[in-house]
């Protein structure tokens, strides 16, 4: 029988690249979604075939955190966290022979906002605010199922930097002439390839005595202002106009986000990944802006 991988909201751009990646190493890749050619989020029992004899499921479900926080966005942010989660943990429950390893997502921004020292997992201090709030629910909805047979991994995801993703305003701000500094640009921005994402997904897979929570960060997190830099260098802009947080404020409104995204300082180190092992490809920010930019 060949190989078998569950990707839960698997439809964004972290799903879709590693789907591609799973199918080319001989994997079938079974998705669990809202479109109709899926399995579907209420079809319980297509959810447990799925599950049944799999290597592994990853969770990556979630609406995106790119929308104003209205009361309407933050209940579906929430819930389509959540009660995902819970869906899949009951699924996992109901199986004869569930799969080994569970993944699922969570965010480095569970971490508060730091400019004075770095955030592990063993030393990091818990933030305040609706995001937090979010990652908090989404860790005690996955950790509170009891699972036998099915070791449970964590991954707090700094900004995934790929093709699709966060990268696309980055671009255009340097694009446009305001690649500068957003704020005063000390913000610390703690980011991970997409490919690395991946390969800490197959490093746990073959690390059966990892689990628990785990920084899913680059060990060389940067300044806002030295991430900008990075961008235009690799696109061959010399000139970005900085934008005040004034700006910002009034941008997010008009293009229907929030601040937060660009102003919270996120110091996020992976160190548990590195002291049991993992050997990041993309370490600085350069190279790996530099493989993703040069498509």
């Amino acid at each position: 029988m060949k190989k078998k991988v569950v990707l839960a909201g698997g439809t964004g751009f972290i799903g879709q690249y590693l789907e591609k990646q799973f199918q080319e190493q001989g994997y079938e890749v079974l998705i669990i979604s809202r479109q109709s050619n899926q399995i579907l989020w209420n079809d319980h029992r297509g959810i447990v075939s799925a599950l049944e004899g799999a290597e592994m499921v990853i969770n990556l479900a979630g609406k995106s955190v790119n929308c104003r926080y209205t009361d309407k966005n933050k209940k579906e942010i929430m819930e389509s966290r959540t009660e995902t989660t819970r869906l899949l943990g009951n699924a996992v429950l109901d199986c004869e022979n569930p799969p080994p390893l569970w993944i699922n997502a969570s965010t480095a921004t569970l971490y508060r906002h730091a400019e004075d020292r770095p955030m592990t997992e063993e030393k990091g201090e818990i933030g305040s605010g609706f995001s937090v709030e979010v990652g908090q629910a989404w860790e005690q909805a996955f950790f509170s199922f009891q699972l036998p047979k099915t070791r449970q991994a964590a991954l707090r995801l700094a900004i995934v930097l790929g093709d699709e993703g966060a990268m696309g305003p980055y671009k255009n701000m340097v694009r446009f002439g305001l690649g500068g500094k957003q704020g005063n640009g000390k913000q610390m921005f703690s980011w991970i390839h997409v490919e690395d994402v991946y390969r800490i997904i197959l490093f746990l897979q073959q690390h059966e005595e990892l689990s628990g929570v785990f920084n899913a960060s680059a060990p060389n997190p940067v300044t806002n202002k030295e991430f900008m830099e990075s961008v235009r260098k690799v696109m061959n802009r010399k000139i970005g106009l900085p934008a005040a947080k004034w700006m910002l404020s009034v941008g997010a409104v008009a293009i229907g986000t929030e601040t937060e995204l660009i102003l919270k300082s996120r110091w996020v180190l992976p160190e548990r990944l590195e002291r049991a092992g993992f050997e990041f490809k993309y370490k600085m920010p350069e190279p790996a802006l530099r493989e993703i930019l040069k498509k």
